[in-house]
């Protein structure tokens, strides 16, 4: 198989959690199309990982990504991070947040120089991260800053076979997100995801659903005034603007496959609304794409796992879907020249 592209680079996220263990499991099933990458991370770190959980995983430093590729077949190749505190799966420390986070910044600057053809974040901690000095809400708003320091807005879409969805308000409180709900992000965070179903996702024409925000869509203003007032205008717009849109539509039969097969992606007015959807239809195969970036981003859809790190019970079927996006995002770029 030949890999025109330059390879990934899988970010190590949370030392203590289950970024390690699921990396190394992806790496020993790369005969399953795996996309190569390489790793930023603790060569020492996984090398003694790779023991505990009785894999077979070589480890070789790399200098630059480019020797990932004709490596990868053979062995895991990994750019160097230094630790300062050692690491016992399952026991996070706050001294380890300025490496995890010197990580992430190393594989955008790898990307933005076309280094790497996307970038893979396994999951960080961020209760650990605002201990050791991290002043970003999450993993995206991070990103965001480093890409595109004059950024405009950039979008969380989450996947899995057969469903798409976008959450309007994400790291956020439910009623911050009610209360700053307005036609105006509706309708950027709608724009950013139909011109990325078209960049990322080869979607000639996308077809956006609108969820409503209130039970039944408001009912007709009955159950509050939102939907009148706020996301039926939005949607009005975007179909002004040339994209196909409908809603709002109640959120409660938005899901169940007959629906989905009518849309593209869900446009959902908060967290929630979209995530319990996606991780009750594809839990194991949940990936998080970033949207309106410079540069490719995917991530696995879930957390840390504390209590699974070390064990050898983590899954890496979500890392595989989001390294497999990744590659495929790319590809749609590359064929496009963006």
């Amino acid at each position: 198989m030949t890999h025109p592209l330059p390879p990934l680079a899988l970010t190590m996220g949370e030392p203590a959690g289950i970024g390690g263990d699921i990396a190394l499991a992806a790496w020993t099933r790369r005969g399953e199309g795996l996309p190569p990458f390489v790793m930023l991370d603790s060569p020492d770190r996984l090398a003694k990982l790779a023991t505990r959980l009785g894999l077979a995983v070589p480890i070789r430093i790399v200098s630059s990504p480019a020797e990932a590729v004709e490596l990868f077949s053979q062995v895991l190749p990994v750019l160097p991070v230094a630790l300062p505190h050692p690491v016992e799966p399952g026991f996070p420390n706050s001294a380890n947040a300025v490496a995890v986070a010197g990580a992430i910044e190393r594989a955008v600057k790898l990307a933005l120089a076309g280094e790497v053809s996307g970038i893979v974040t396994n999951p960080i901690h961020k209760k650990v991260m605002y201990q050791g000095g991290f002043r970003f809400p999450g993993h995206t708003e991070f990103l965001a800053a480093l890409a595109v320091p004059q950024s405009g807005r950039e979008v969380m879409m989450l996947t899995c076979p057969g469903l798409r969805v976008v959450p309007v308000s994400i790291h956020i409180s439910l009623a911050q997100a009610v209360a700053t709900l307005s036609t105006e992000a509706i309708v950027a965070v709608a724009t950013v995801t139909a011109r990325a179903l078209t960049r990322d996702f080869g979607i000639a024409a996308p077809r956006l659903a609108v969820a409503g925000l209130n039970p039944h869509a408001g009912e007709g203003g009955t159950m509050g005034r939102e939907d009148i007032d706020i996301v039926a205008p939005a949607v009005e717009r975007l179909r002004q603007a040339g994209i196909d849109a409908i809603g709002p539509l109640p959120a409660d039969t938005l899901f169940h496959e007959r629906a989905r097969r009518g849309y593209d992606a869900a446009l959902c007015m908060y967290h929630d609304q979209a995530l319990i959807p996606l991780k009750t239809i594809g839990f194991d195969r949940g990936v998080n794409v970033t949207l309106g970036l410079p540069v490719v981003r995917t991530s696995p859809d879930h957390g840390t796992a504390f209590d699974l790190a070390g064990s050898g019970r983590a899954g890496a079927d979500s890392l595989i879907a989001a390294l497999k996006s990744a590659a495929e995002i790319a590809a749609n770029r590359a064929r496009l020249n963006v």
